[in-house]
């Protein structure tokens, strides 16, 4: 089985650092490779970022098809173009939000959210809705580091770890859900800190794929997800 992982931004380091995060949990015979569009935003903090990466995320997918990969991840919380992959690919597309939304609620009556930018939690709330898991969902916490400077501020997971305490404590929630593909690495680390599940989407979505893949299932395509009609474009 191979799974292609599509990291939106163009970060390398951090398409990387998603890689490794999503093979660590690959199952025996999987095959994961991690990419990112060729051009586009380094990191995605906006409707406008989510847009400019798009293209390049379908365009990823396409390829993949291309290279007869059996599935694939979005790697950004945002799902961005996760319905447009779904379309043009033959198997299953799982975006980190969904998969780690869908995860924390097997895991406790209500999950709390640790994302990057507090401009980023009304897109979160409204993905949580068309998911149809923002009953569970009891708080969305920004730590305001900007995603890049995940991997380059050295107080960052600090400042990850001290909101994801506040948010426990505000929200009375049972489980935790990191709202960015480059939080991946401090799940396990965090879990042992603050003693409840941290649910990172990276690997929830991988291990979802698998599964779907090896069930034998499909993304429909009767109806909306249908290949997409053959058009000119100008």
């Amino acid at each position: 089985m191979r799974v292609l992982v599509v990291n939106p931004n163009t970060t390398a380091s951090m398409t990387t650092a998603i890689g490794a995060c999503a093979r660590a949990v690959a199952g025996p015979g999987v095959t994961v490779d991690a990419v990112s569009p060729v051009a586009g935003p380094v990191s995605i903090e906006s409707h406008h970022d989510e847009v400019m990466a798009a293209p390049g995320v379908v365009a990823r997918v396409l390829e993949g098809e291309l290279d007869g990969y059996d599935g694939y991840v979005v790697a950004c919380f945002g799902d961005p173009a996760l319905l447009a992959c779904r379309e043009v690919a033959r198997g299953p597309v799982v975006g980190i939000a969904e998969a780690a939304m869908r995860t924390a609620g097997y895991l406790g009556r209500s999950f709390s959210v640790v994302t990057t930018l507090a401009r980023t939690i009304g897109h979160s709330r409204d993905i949580a809705r068309s998911y149809g898991v923002d009953a569970l969902c009891a708080g969305i916490h920004a730590c305001e580091v900007p995603v890049v400077e995940l991997e380059t501020d050295p107080a960052a997971r600090a400042r990850v770890r001290d909101t994801c305490r506040r948010a426990l404590a505000a929200d009375g929630s049972e489980v935790l859900v990191l709202g960015c593909a480059g939080m991946a690495d401090l799940a396990d680390e965090l879990s042992v800190e603050l003693g409840v599940p941290v649910v990172d989407g990276v690997r929830a979505a991988v291990t979802t794929v698998e599964q779907l893949v090896r069930l034998g299932l499909r993304t429909s395509k009767v109806g909306e997800l249908a290949p997409p009609p053959v058009k000119a474009y100008a």
